[in-house]
């Protein structure tokens, strides 16, 4: 599917209320709006990046979060994450002279995110976001400079704050190419809970991370293509 229509839909989600919580005009969809050329960057494909964040509640009305002008969603499109007691976008955020950064929004707006890179024309690309080592809380998981650094960093919300803690990183694994319209990998469950599958590095080898401990342990699986990496999300 062509990026931009991709980056209109509404991301529906059916996602639980955690025990005991109540979510007010929780969150239904997510939606990027306001298409820009103002970010000279075009890392995922085309110079068209967006503006704004259209956020559709449950029996309220839409809310719309536009950006100021140095920045945008250098993205393809939102993902709900549940938190718990919040239910958020989950989206990569990009300032146009400290590069990109991810960011949760609700509708009362911004509610947590990590650094920005720290320069220009440097992205991130998200794998998802699940509890990854059981313990009951969300982690959040994507690669780091996926053309450069090339590093898996996993991030969780400091409980009772609005505050982003990573909990651990690796590298040399990837999951997108200069130009790409899309990310590859993502996560999967085959059972033992949610794990991480990326390519390797230099492109090589399908590779399943997993949280255990706080640290990343990895598999491979064999070698990389893009119907490998299809049959590993599938679990077969």
């Amino acid at each position: 599917m062509p990026r931009r229509l991709l980056s209109r839909l509404v991301l529906w989600a059916m996602l639980g209320t955690a025990p005991g919580a109540v979510m007010a005009q929780a969150l239904t969809g997510a939606a990027y709006a306001e298409p820009t050329t103002r970010y000279d960057h075009g890392v995922l494909g085309d110079a068209v990046e967006w503006g704004a964040l259209r956020l559709s509640r449950e029996g309220a009305p839409d809310v719309l979060i536009r950006l100021p002008e140095s920045r945008v969603f250098e993205d393809l499109a939102p993902r709900l994450v549940d938190l718990g007691a919040h239910r958020a976008a989950m989206v990569v955020e990009s300032d146009l002279e400290r590069g990109a950064r991810l960011a949760l929004y609700t509708a009362e707006g911004l509610f947590a995110a990590t650094p920005f890179i720290g320069q220009p024309n440097r992205w991130l690309a998200p794998v998802g976001a699940a509890d990854l080592d059981g313990d009951g809380q969300v982690e959040l998981a994507y690669v780091d400079r996926p053309h450069l650094a090339k590093r898996l960093r996993i991030w969780r919300l400091v409980p009772g704050t609005q505050t982003l803690r990573e909990v651990a990183s690796a590298g040399d694994l990837t999951n997108h190419r200069i130009g790409w319209d899309h990310i590859e990998g993502g996560l999967r469950d085959c059972g033992d809970g949610p794990e991480m599958v990326l390519a390797s590095g230099d492109w090589a080898r399908v590779i399943v991370a997993r949280l255990r401990g706080g640290e990343i342990t990895r598999e491979t699986l064999g070698p990389y293509d893009e119907a490998a990496m299809a049959r590993a999300l599938g679990c077969r």
